[in-house]
């Protein structure tokens, strides 16, 4: 872990000399679990942030924890770091639910840690939750919802569970709802949050009034953003890059020679269509317009015919999906994607 810590922090010093001090105003530590680094660690990359770059007063500045690794210890070192924002992989308030994808904690210890965070470190916490897991019925399912709106965290993510080939719950091939009834749950879990007063802004993200992750937003709206570590992605200047997903390359300096993704024009356009579309905002036809300097006759000739099943909805010149319509948006966006291409209507 140490060598790591050196490794990641001479990245953004070489970052820096080469940028100069980038103005942040947020900056996020996730990916994999960050609290099993440690807070003094911790404590130590926020150290480093601060030296290299800029950071604005009012920075958001998030960690990533999961219950089992948060302690008294961590949250009051990432709170003497300046920490102003936790995010919390719960996934269950169902005990045999955490069990069954592999989980180290109970539903207990999650409420002890939202205690501690609550009590030592931040009040503006977001809590992960998760569908679609092992033997889950609508009911557990809803039950757990309402289990995490109890704990009042500001923020919410919801995900489906992906069962990635290799990995030991694959192996086990659970049985798992069905696309239908996650879709189910999607659509009861979207309406349960809005009463509880969480307003649907992306996909899968939830806010109370004035708690959206800024640091997410970036990437939805194509901002320039700095990735450093192990395979760390960057969008900065007009170029996207990432760095090896090998530790003893990054560690033997392989961060040094990052590697480029495509900077074409027709992939950025691309990439604003369905960063925008996976917003509660959608997109607009007026910013497409000044950004690609292209019609955007050819993807509203796709997306017009959801307007009547309401998978789609439009104000004055922006576009949106509806909760619904995020249910099948890959397919629609399939057709987006082919109209711009072919600067025609889609395929119907």
């Amino acid at each position: 872990m140490d060598s790591y810590l050196s490794a990641l922090t001479e990245h953004m010093r070489d970052v820096s000399a080469r940028e100069g001090r980038v103005s942040v105003d947020t900056v996020y530590i996730g990916g994999g679990t960050p609290s099993v680094f440690g807070g003094k660690r911790l404590s130590q990359v926020l150290s480093c942030v601060r030296s290299c770059f800029d950071l604005q007063a009012d920075t958001e500045i998030t960690v990533e924890v999961n219950p089992e690794s948060a302690d008294k210890a961590l949250f009051l070192a990432l709170h003497a770091a300046g920490v102003n924002r936790i995010s919390m992989g719960v996934q269950s308030a169902d005990d045999g639910e955490l069990k069954a994808i592999g989980r180290l904690h109970d539903f207990s210890r999650a409420q002890e840690a939202v205690r501690l965070c609550r009590k030592l470190c931040t009040d503006n916490i977001s809590l992960d939750l998760m569908y679609g897991l092992p033997g889950q019925s609508m009911e557990r399912w809803m039950r757990s919802v309402d289990a995490i709106c109890a704990l009042a965290p500001k923020h919410i993510s919801c995900y489906a569970l992906k069962l990635e080939e290799g990995t030991p719950l694959y192996r086990k091939n659970p049985s798992c709802p069905d696309d239908d009834t996650q879709a189910d749950m999607y659509l009861a879990m979207v309406e349960r949050l809005s009463q509880k007063g969480y307003a649907q802004y992306e996909i899968s993200n939830f806010a109370q009034e004035g708690y959206r992750s800024r640091h997410n937003q970036k990437y939805w709206h194509l901002t320039d953003y700095l990735g450093f570590g192990c395979g760390a992605h960057s969008f900065f200047r007009g170029r996207r890059y990432y760095q090896t997903d090998s530790i003893p390359k990054y560690l033997s300096g392989g961060w040094q020679t990052p590697l480029s993704e495509d900077d074409e024009t027709g992939s950025r356009e691309d990439e604003y269509l369905m960063l925008s579309l996976r917003t509660a905002e959608g997109v607009s036809e007026g910013d497409y317009c000044a950004r690609f300097g292209k019609s955007f006759a050819p993807v509203a000739d796709v997306l017009r015919p959801y307007l009547e099943n309401q998978y789609v909805q439009r104000f004055g010149d922006r576009w949106h999906f509806t909760a619904k319509g995020f249910l099948v948006s890959n397919t629609i966006l399939v057709d987006v994607l082919d109209a711009i291409e072919n600067g025609e209507g889609g395929r119907g």
